[in-house]
Formats: C-alpha cells, sequence, structure tokens
C-alpha cells in the first residue's frame, strides 16, 4: 500500500495539482478544502505518512490545524508541511513554534515541494529508538517521553527532537545551523532564532543548566 499524503489547501487548482502530482509519483493522497472537511473526512480513514496544510484557510486556519493533529494521541508525530503565502519572518516562526516540520512560501516549485516531503519522511524515519540518557534525564524516543530525576517531564515535538539531538551528540558544540538542519531536516537560514527559542523552554522546563551556551559557536549538552 503506497504512503498516504493528506493535503489541505483551500485553492483549488493546488489542492488539484498536488493531487495529480503526488499521486503520480507514487504517494496516495487524500485532499480537502478546510479543516472541518479533514477532521470530518479522516475519521476512520488509516493515519498518513505526511500532512501538507495551508496556513491560510477559511474557518479553521492551518496553525490551529496542526495544533489540533499535534494534540492528538494518534497524529501528534506525523510531520507536517506548511504551505502559505506569507513572507513575515514571524509567520515562518509560528508556523515551526507550533510544530510544523517545514515550510514552504507560496509560490513555490513542485519539485522544492518534493524534496522537502522526502526530507521529512527521511528524518521521521530514522532510527535509533534505544533509551537515552544524560546525567539525570532519561528519554525514551519509542515512547516519546522524558523524564527528569524520574519525574515526566511534558515537552512539544520539536523540543523533544531538539533534546534528543544534544543527547546522542552530549559534549559537542552544535552551531544554530547544525541545529536546524539535524532537528527541521532543512537549511532555514537567517531563522536561528527558532533554535533560541526552543532552547529557553528547554531550559525553562528542565533547568538552566541542562543546556550549556558556547559563546560564538551554539549549543551542547555537558
Amino acid at each position: 500500500m503506497p504512503k498516504a499524503i493528506v493535503v489541505v489547501e483551500d485553492d483549488e487548482s493546488i489542492r488539484e495539482m498536488l493531487r495529480y502530482y503526488f499521486q503520480s509519483v507514487g504517494y496516495a493522497v487524500r485532499s480537502y478544502e478546510s479543516g472541518e472537511a479533514l477532521f470530518q473526512e479522516e475519521e476512520g480513514e488509516s493515519l498518513p505518512a505526511l500532512y501538507i496544510l495551508d496556513i491560510m484557510l477559511p474557518g479553521m486556519d492551518g496553525l490551529e490545524i496542526l495544533r489540533r493533529l499535534r494534540s492528538g494521541r494518534d497524529t501528534g508525530d506525523i510531520p507536517v508541511i506548511m504551505l502559505t503565502a506569507r513572507t513575515a519572518e514571524m509567520d515562518r516562526v509560528s508556523g515551526l513554534e507550533a510544530g510544523a516540520d517545514d515550510y514552504v512560501v507560496k509560490p513555490f516549485g513542485i519539485m522544492e515541494l518534493q524534496a522537502r516531503v522526502k526530507a521529512v519522511l527521511r528524518r521521521t524515519q530514522r532510527k535509533g529508538d534505544q533509551i537515552l540518557t544524560c546525567g539525570d534525564l532519561e528519554i525514551d524516543p519509542a515512547a516519546r517521553e522524558v523524564r527528569k530525576s524520574g519525574v515526566l517531564v511534558e515537552l512539544t515535538f520539536k523540543e523533544f527532537e531538539l533534546l534528543r539531538l544534544l543527547c546522542t551528540r552530549q559534549g559537542v558544540a552544535l552551531t544554530r545551523d547544525e541545529i536546524l538542519q539535524a532537528v527541521w531536516d532543512y537549511d532555514y537560514t537567517g531563522e536561528t532564532r527558532t533554535v533560541d527559542m526552543h532552547v529557553k523552554a528547554l531550559r525553562q522546563k528542565l533547568g538552566e543548566d541542562v543546556i550549556t551556551t558556547v559563546r560564538g559557536v551554539g549549543y551542547k549538552m555537558s
């Protein structure tokens, strides 16, 4: 059975282009014009490998759809790519902060979008589900749980991925660009502030001494 991609896009021409193209390269595609239609029609369907969401939608916008997917028990870990005509940095950051795995600005080339889809799916299929231990932290990739001194700590999708990266490279100073490439699987040049925001959130939840700032370089876990 081919991998399924779910597309939510209110522009019929773009929606049909994406459906036709991704079907032509071997994916099953289910497409919807609104968030309301998505949640109504997807009930009972098998889970997709990926969601592609337009951010500017009538009614429920793409960010609200993303938040609902991330809070879902079954959909929380399914990768999401956002599509939007917006170009402001804060709009891109909002999508990433809400848990998007990638962000594509319209107008886009279909080959570029396919490359992004492949990159995101590659990252989510990577192995390495053994439990990781860093000091008093225990990271369980299979259960997507983090415990500090035995106490469960709730993290967002990207916070978890960032923490796992730093733990697997313990003692190594990683640049912000390296972190963006590894965690978001794409080069978000000029958007390294996203990394700083996630590090700040992790320090608030796990303690200020968990992640060390390496001046002029980036971050590491000692």
